[in-house]
Parts: structure tokens; sequence; C-alpha cells
């Protein structure tokens, strides 16, 4: 429970439901404090925290997963937000019978064969990728109800002739974000960019993101024209190979780096174009953020085109070059920001409309109580 993509989409439903009648409690696999602990107690929520799942305690995480079903036998709804690991999940969850198992998939990575042909990739993280996209393949057996962010991520784990996969938009409150020219103003002196193009992506630097790229591509921007300023958020920049990237381009007085923040909504204000070149995604719910704020988006041709719910966002191949998608960021600065408020709602995007159906799912199933835990 980072503020992820996927973990940033649950907690957006958890708040919008109505929890007198569903409560989510969590499952973690790691034993850190979680970004939304307090949140999700103060919300009611129950938190239990296991070992990850990794090789090397591949059997102690099987055995304490196990011990836990059977401990808590009163859930009758699993519902897995691990894409091809839920296979662990739900296969431990079958064995001690419980009637409702969701695998939920919030990615669609690329095959291997196109990857070795896209630049930055990550041999350590692409190893790991082809092993998830092996064990998706089990996942279908072990799973009642197959759900997805969009149609490209529910064919990547379920199969394309699978017609069963229901789409849970990541959807958002889009009231939070609508693009407000007095808040931008205040956004922008508040990072101290004011008089600045802020280029900004929100994302933790991890591989799929492409940060590496990013880097690159803002370095032919400052080439182009020097009052550019970079705005990255997330977890993970301090010591990692992206940071060194930075200083090795002597970059560091361009990059606003604000880490973790949850804020967001604010933070987008102070955009002036949203840059993302991920070398895969399922559905971002950052870029329906972006829309939802009115920016202007450059985004990788990998991303599925379902999340272009306006007409706000241009997608790039990893083909092109650096300088390439700087010229590009060029020409999409000139527009004029608006409110987007009623296309998110519209593009049914709307947290509120999708709570009541994923809530009305959760209560209608034969097992289920009229009030009960998930």
């Amino acid at each position: 429970m980072t503020r992820g993509g996927a973990e940033n989409m649950v907690m957006n439903y958890y708040r919008a439901i109505d929890r007198t009648r569903v409560q989510f409690d969590f499952l973690l696999h790691r034993d850190e404090k979680s970004a939304f602990e307090d949140e999700i107690i103060s919300l009611g929520g129950k938190i239990y925290k296991i070992p990850p799942i990794t090789p090397k305690n591949y059997f102690l995480h099987q055995k304490v997963l196990n011990t836990f079903f059977k401990n808590h036998p009163e859930y009758q709804i699993v519902h897995s937000h691990l894409n091809a690991l839920s296979y662990f999940i739900l296969k431990a969850s079958k064995k001690r019978a419980i009637p409702i198992r969701i695998a939920h998939s919030h990615t669609s990575i690329e095959p291997f064969y196109k990857k070795i042909f896209i630049k930055n990739t990550d041999l350590k993280t692409t190893v790991k990728d082809t092993i998830q996209s092996i064990i998706r393949y089990k996942v279908p057996k072990y799973a009642t109800h197959y759900y997805s962010c969009g149609i490209k991520a529910g064919k990547w784990l379920f199969g394309s002739k699978n017609k069963e996969v229901t789409v849970i938009n990541n959807a958002i409150d889009a009231s939070l974000f609508t693009y407000d020219p007095i808040k931008s103003l205040k956004a922008k002196k508040t990072f101290n960019i004011n008089g600045k193009i802020a280029i900004g992506h929100v994302g933790n630097f991890v591989e799929a993101k492409n940060h590496s790229f990013i880097i690159k591509i803002f370095h032919e921007l400052l080439l182009i024209k020097n009052n550019f300023v970079l705005v990255l958020v997330g977890y993970g920049y301090y010591g990692s190979k992206i940071e060194k990237e930075v200083i090795a381009l002597k970059l560091e007085q361009n990059i606003c780096y604000l880490g973790v923040r949850e804020d967001i909504p604010n933070i987008l204000q102070a955009f002036d174009l949203f840059l993302f070149p991920s070398l895969y995604e399922g559905l971002p719910v950052t870029l329906i953020e972006a829309q939802a704020s009115g920016l202007k988006i450059i985004a990788s041709d990998t991303i599925t085109k379902e999340v272009a719910i306006t007409e706000l966002i241009t997608f790039c191949s990893l083909r092109k070059s650096e300088k390439e998608w700087a010229e590009l960021i060029i020409k999409n600065l000139e527009y004029t920001r608006r409110n987007t408020f009623q296309e998110i709602v519209d593009g049914n995007y709307d947290i509120f409309q999708n709570s009541e159906k994923l809530q009305e799912f959760y209560l209608n199933q034969p097992t289920c109580a009229e009030s009960m835990d998930l």
C-alpha cells in the first residue's frame, strides 16, 4: 500500500463506498508501515501483514498465507490486486472454500520479444516480468470473477478470448482535480517554479515508468529552451541510478523532486504538461487525474488508448528519439487549459458512480450478508 496507481485506485473506492454496508480489510505483503495505514484504520479497516512473495521465502509465504485463511473463515470475498501473483492468494483461499475470489488485473506487460527493442529496459525486471507472464495462465483456474482496469489489462491476465472480464474503471473524485488558474499560480509559487514551464511526472521510480528516458527527453528540451523545469513525484529517487544520471547531465538545478506526496491534485495545478513514457501499464489512474486537471499529456503508445477520455493525450512511440519526444512536447505547449470535470464524469470515471456499482456487486453475492467484511 504505497502511493502507487493500484493502491490509489483501491483507496478511492474505499473512501467512496458505504462502509456501513461493506468494509475493506487489507492483507499486505510487506512488514513496514504502509502509506495509507493510518487512514485505513480510521475508516474502520483491519490490516494484516505477511512476508512478501519471493523465491527466497516462497514456502514460508505459502505457509503463512494458508494459516491466515484457516484462522479467518469469516471472509466471504477475497479481492486480489496482485496481477499474476494473485494466483498464490486465490489458490490458498480456494483451499479454504472462500466462495468469491476476484483476480484484478492492473497491468499489461509487454512480451519479451517486444521489450528487447525498447530503450532503457532492465534485465532483472524483464526476468520478473517474464515470470509473471508465465504464472498468469494459472490465475483463471482459481478465480471465480475476473476484473481489470481496462480491456488491454484484462486480455493480458485472462486471455483474449475470455468474455467474462469485468472492467472496473480507475475512477477518481474529479472535483478535487478541476483546473483553477488561481490555484495554478499559487502552486507554482509554492514550489518555486513561477515563470518556468513545468514538465511533470507522477510515478514511483520503477523500471516500468521509464525515468531514464524522461531525463534524456528533458535534457533535449533544455537544449532547445532553458526555461523548463522537470517536476518528479514518487518514491525512490535518492540513491537511484536516475539520480546519478541527473548528476552526470548536470541537471540538478533544473529538477524539482517532491518525493511521495498526498497533495497530487494541488501539484498537478503547477504542471504545464504531463510526460508519461511508460514501458507498459494497465490503465494508469495518474493519466485520468491529469486529464481531470486539464493537462496536455505526452504518453508512450504502449499504453492502452482506452485511457484517452479527452483529446488531451498525444501518444508517441518509444522507438522515437529523445529529441523527437522533446520536439513533440514543444508543439503541444500552446493550448488553453480548461475545466474538464464533465468529460471525466461522462467518460464514467467518477468515483461515486463507480463505487455504487462495485458495492452492489459485493452485496448481491448469494453467500454475502447485507453487512460484511471484504
